[in-house]
């Protein structure tokens, strides 16, 4: 690795190399080294965690960039099981934006704040020369409280169930027809939602989640082969059961995209018991985010560390850590 690509920030191997090879490394310590979706502090008492977006086109179906700046560190809060409570933001600026647009983008902000019950206490604005930035880059970072502890990816066991919240790829499927201005003629849409209140659902109904992670970057097979990895286990998933929409369905068919590589922000994977899949699937699919939530798989032992696709045809085939130059600039 001499010099940083595009590739570098897909979520895939390249993103992990990256960080494994020059974060990690230069800021090593016990906390970091879990790597979750936030840090989990004060004893377990408290969830941190920070994001910055800088997505392009900063609008698109179903969201904008202002919604998923409040969304994507909210939702990485619940996935530690961490009610949401305080967040700064920062924005840079470019010269020239338009005001309208900007109170277009801080009321989607607002609205997703009141949905996740969190506000923001601090912040800091810049205005850079034209050019200098892509119209607006938002950075926000969270604060949340742990209403479950124990919540981790290095704590999946064996014959536990895997499931996912929604139909997968709408995000990075959105965010490519809008971007290269291709008209699908269907009402393809991001899923970027607020996630918290459907975990507290679970949390607040005892469930006990054995790991959670929302499949941004990098999408589902990044979230299943992190997991695999970071438990020492074998994640066998089954093709036909993975909810894809037919609008996904056919954009990756015309432009060979991979479903399971696609980003998602308002879908997550979760690792529960055998014995308590049936309640959590009878919570998610009574909540609107989560309603097309469905088992896709177990955890063995066969491959550990790795991730085995049972494909239609009664073949398997390992899914790998996305590589190559994906979607860039999706959140």
């Amino acid at each position: 690795m001499t010099n940083i690509t595009l590739a570098h920030g897909n979520g895939g191997q390249e993103n992990n190399e990256l960080i494994t090879k020059i974060f990690y490394k230069a800021f090593k310590n016990d906390i970091l080294a879990k790597s979750e979706d936030a840090a989990v502090i004060e004893n377990g008492n408290l969830a941190f965690s920070t994001d910055s977006f800088t997505v392009s086109p900063i609008e698109f179906p179903g969201s904008n960039i202002g919604k998923l700046s409040i969304c994507g560190t909210c939702n990485d809060l619940a996935m530690m099981g961490a009610s949401p409570k305080y967040l700064t933001c920062s924005v840079i600026i470019e010269e020239g934006f338009d005001v309208k647009t900007l109170k277009r983008l801080v009321s989607s902000m607002e609205e997703e704040l009141k949905i996740n019950g969190a506000v923001v206490v601090s912040g800091d604005t810049k205005v850079v020369p034209k050019g200098s930035v892509d119209k607006i880059f938002i950075n926000t970072t969270g604060i949340g409280e742990i209403k479950q502890k124990g919540i981790s990816s290095n704590n999946i066991q064996e014959d536990d169930v895997i499931l996912v919240s929604n139909s997968i790829g709408k995000h990075g499927a959105t965010i490519f027809a809008a971007r290269e201005g291709i008209d699908f003629s269907t009402n393809l849409k991001s899923d970027c939602a607020s996630l918290w209140p459907v975990v507290e659902k679970l949390i607040d109904e005892n469930i006990q989640i054995r790991a959670l992670r929302d499949a941004t970057r990098g999408g589902v097979s990044a979230v299943l082969n992190e997991w695999a990895k970071q438990s020492d286990i074998c994640i066998e998933i089954e093709e036909e059961k993975i909810p894809v929409c037919d609008e996904v369905n056919g954009v990756c068919e015309l432009l060979g995209f991979e479903a399971l590589s696609l980003a998602n922000e308002g879908t997550f994977v979760m690792a529960v018991s055998k014995e308590q899949v049936s309640k959590a699937l009878e919570i998610l699919k009574s909540m609107q985010t989560s309603k097309e939530a469905v088992v896709i798989g177990e955890v063995t032992s066969k491959h550990k560390g790795k991730v085995v696709l049972n494909t239609a045809w009664g073949t398997q085939r390992f899914i790998d850590l996305p590589t190559g130059e994906l979607l860039p600039r999706i959140c």
